[in-house]
């Protein structure tokens, strides 16, 4: 699934291309997970203004309205002056005059949803409960120990339900966790102020170095100009199951939290 870091990568590979942009058309194929919830055609003649990111959605902001994109379980974005015909997997094609921004979707678990503002309904059903954004100053660390306090929940369980801090995926939690020293299994308010602390800073460092590599492709992910992530090749704990951990060489472990996959080093992540 594209996390944070593969949806910034995504939003960086094509916003300035895009921005100021006028809509000619707007293409929907099969259903996705949402609805749009207005007629394709009532987009057409708005504006691009700029290309935001909340959490894993991409916003569209326009003329009159914000377009909702969610890369789902599968899916990317391609955009291009031209398209080919679209296939089975492309669900909807944006035309404009700068190009045509594509949706690809083989699991169609995205979706492209046209709201009328961001705190109005369904962006605000969308958005309105998000957790701080790991990225930007908003993510402060007395409000990031505040919500860990309040949870019972094994951390790793925590970091992912993204309303305390959002985007924090699966592969990021996993790495994030190991360059704090945390077991993933202990229990979010059980982890001491110094030991919150290092967290915070590791998913920031986790996080923008993801970013950096291009997000991770662990199967399909590419960027809006067709570009692999590279990621996945330095992870220090996820993947590496049995394979020895590479700060003191103790083999990985590999445990199931919540149908995810959780590696973690047994040595290294003693708390």
């Amino acid at each position: 699934m594209p996390e944070l870091p593969e949806v910034e990568v995504t939003r960086q590979s094509f916003a300035s291309r895009i921005a100021g942009a006028r809509v000619l058309a707007m293409h929907m194929g099969k259903p996705l997970r949402w609805p749009l919830g207005v007629a394709s055609a009532s987009l057409l003649g708005q504006t691009v203004l700029r290309v935001r990111r909340r959490g894993k959605y991409l916003l569209l902001d326009m003329d009159r309205g914000v377009l909702l994109l969610h890369l789902g379980m599968s899916g990317s974005l391609n955009f291009a002056v031209s398209q080919p015909p679209a296939g089975k997997h492309d669900h909807m094609d944006l035309v404009t005059t700068l190009g045509v921004l594509r949706l690809h979707d083989p699991r169609r678990f995205g979706a492209a949803v046209w709201s009328a503002a961001e705190d109005q309904e369904p962006a605000l059903k969308l958005l309105g409960k998000l957790g701080m954004e790991p990225l930007t100053d908003g993510f402060e660390l007395k409000l990031f120990q505040q919500g860990l306090k309040k949870r019972s929940a094994p951390i790793k369980q925590v970091l992912l339900a993204g309303d305390v801090v959002v985007g924090v995926g699966n592969i990021y939690a996993s790495e994030a966790l190991f360059f704090s020293g945390i077991r993933p299994t202990v229990k979010a308010h059980k982890i001491s102020a110094p030991r919150v602390a290092k967290l915070h800073a590791a998913i920031r460092q986790v996080l923008s170095r993801a970013v950096e590599q291009g997000g991770s492709s662990l199967k399909d992910f590419v960027n809006a100009e067709g570009q692999t992530g590279y990621f996945q090749l330095e992870a220090s704990v996820y993947g590496r199951a049995g394979l020895p951990c590479r700060s003191c060489e103790k083999p990985i472990q590999h445990i199931v939290q919540g149908q995810r996959s959780t590696f973690y080093c047994p040595v290294c992540q003693k708390l």
